[in-house]
């Protein structure tokens, strides 16, 4: 096989693994290889300017990204951290406008991107895809409906131990405890909640001293994830 063929096959696996085109046939990932741009960004490298009229659709192959926001004073408002084997950038592609937020390489990343048209008639050709377009959509919906709920009732000591939780979920609960493993830059996390980070670093050390978080090093342990629940729910039906 020569370079050539190489490179093809390696575009094709890489594509195999995302999420948005799972379950689509090799023959179908063999024809939209190539209609791919394929493109690497370092670590730091910013990929998406907000306000741009860029409107392309990008999967990760590898690497992971960061969607954020900045206001007027410079202050920054993070949405969510994008891992390899998703995607991002559809909103743009379908609707026609300029890009919403800011997206920046965490590390060094691998993108597969594809213009409005290809991605969708890729939704158009395909139900599997159409169904998986969908179906982010509305977890968006969800989660940015869930998000303002927190933000206009929770108080912020609340809104930290939400975030918490949350990455102690991605983490991954083993029994009733779980690992965050690095721990969270403070300043990330008060970008992800609308605070600042003195507040995060005050709430981190008053859960440490409650025992509902220790300290292991540079990773945060979570001992009881229950009672963390617990506390979050209570906070939630008193507000």
């Amino acid at each position: 096989m020569d370079n050539h063929g190489k490179e093809a096959r390696a575009s094709v696996i890489g594509l195999r693994a995302m999420k948005l085109l799972s379950g689509l046939d090799d023959t179908v990932l063999e024809a939209l290889a190539p209609e791919c741009c394929w493109r690497r960004y370092v670590a730091g490298q910013r990929v998406i300017s907000r306000d741009a009229r860029d409107n392309d659709v990008y999967l990760i192959v590898s690497g992971r990204v960061r969607i954020t926001a900045f206001s007027g004073g410079g202050r920054q408002v993070t949405y969510r951290d994008v891992s390899a084997a998703d995607w991002f950038g559809d909103l743009a592609a379908i609707d026609g406008l300029s890009r919403s937020a800011d997206v920046e390489a965490l590390e060094d990343t691998v993108l597969a991107v594809m213009t409005p048209v290809l991605f969708k008639r890729l939704v158009h050709d395909h139900p599997v895809v159409c169904d998986r377009v969908l179906e982010r959509l509305t977890g968006f919906v969800r989660d940015l409906s869930e998000r303002v709920f927190d933000f206009s009732t929770l108080s912020v000591s609340a809104r930290i131990q939400t975030e918490v939780l949350r990455l102690a979920r991605e983490a991954g609960i083993d029994g009733n405890s779980a690992r965050i493993d690095p721990a969270p830059k403070h300043a990330d996390m008060a970008s992800k909640v609308a605070t600042y980070r003195e507040q995060v670093t005050r709430e981190i050390t008053a859960m440490v001293k409650q025992g509902l978080l220790e300290r292991s090093g540079k990773t945060l342990v979570v001992p009881d994830v229950q009672r963390l629940e617990r506390l979050i729910s209570e906070g939630r039906r008193d507000a």
